[in-house]
């Protein structure tokens, strides 16, 4: 039985299938630094991007029906695996403001000189129908290559970003790519930021690798001039949950995010 106690009133709910999103809660504390921030890391059912739609729907909505309960002021859908499968479902079930991440496919094809973009994601996000709405609608006259990377995310919810594994593991996906004239690298997958400089090592300064998690914290910031008053200026707080096992997530979230962070459990799974 869920909670119906508001325990994170006026707070911004964020939720990934594991760490990943904490790329995208970093970039919403640097654009909104006054506000409380909630981060729910779903790594009891990492990762997303190896499930089912149906499987993705449900924890999708079972989370951010979760945290509209415990009285959050808007939601983000810090998960593009998530965002493609299960975003509309959400934002029909709830009066909240969802702001949910999508690969960067727009800005990517605007940057590429060779008019090769790369799009790195899970097996779930290039399979999708939203990212093949994507590639249609911005992808006129460039080519487009959708580039599953199994494993990736395991990397980064082992805090493993530096290792001869990682590095063997990343050149694997990456130089197909890059042989086919990629110099423009979609991160498509929230965690792969935190692997972008094993990744730009990789493919070499001339290529660019784009992020759209300041593009969210942007918009959600905007969404949220419109709905919601200004807060006062003091800082504000940053709460981690998980549903996966608290003491592995902590030690990964320490790493990613800063020793002061303190992850609890997250008992609804």
């Amino acid at each position: 039985m869920v909670s119906t106690t508001a325990r994170f009133g006026n707070a911004i709910g964020v939720f990934d299938s594991g760490v990943g999103g904490l790329s995208v809660l970093r970039a919403i504390r640097a654009a909104l630094p006054h506000e409380d921030l909630v981060y729910v890391a779903d790594s009891g059912h990492a990762p997303y991007g190896d499930q089912t739609s149906a499987h993705i729907t449900q924890r999708t909505l079972t989370v951010g029906h979760w945290l509209a309960e415990q009285g959050v002021k808007a939601i983000t859908i810090a998960c593009n695996t998530a965002t493609v499968v299960a975003a509309r479902s959400l934002r029909e079930q709830t009066h909240l403001p969802v702001v949910a991440i999508e690969p960067a496919i727009k800005p990517a094809v605007a940057l590429t000189r060779t008019g090769v973009v790369g799009v790195l994601a899970t097996r779930q996000t290039v399979q999708s129908e939203s990212v093949a709405r994507l590639c249609a609608q911005y992808g006129q006259g460039k080519r487009i290559v959708l580039q599953a990377c199994p494993g990736w995310v395991e990397l980064v919810e082992q805090a493993d970003l530096h290792s001869a594994r990682t590095e063997a593991m990343l050149r694997q996906f990456m130089e197909p790519l890059l042989a086919q004239g990629a110099d423009t690298l979609v991160l498509g997958c929230t965690h792969y930021p935190f692997l972008s400089s094993a990744i730009q090592a990789i493919a070499g300064p001339d290529v660019t690798l784009v992020d759209p998690a300041d593009a969210v914290a942007r918009e959600l910031a905007r969404r949220l001039s419109q709905t919601t008053p200004s807060r006062a200026p003091a800082p504000g707080t940053t709460q981690f949950l998980t549903t996966g096992d608290v003491d592995q997530v902590q030690q990964t979230v320490a790493h990613l995010w800063g020793p002061q962070a303190k992850v609890a459990a997250w008992a609804s799974n």
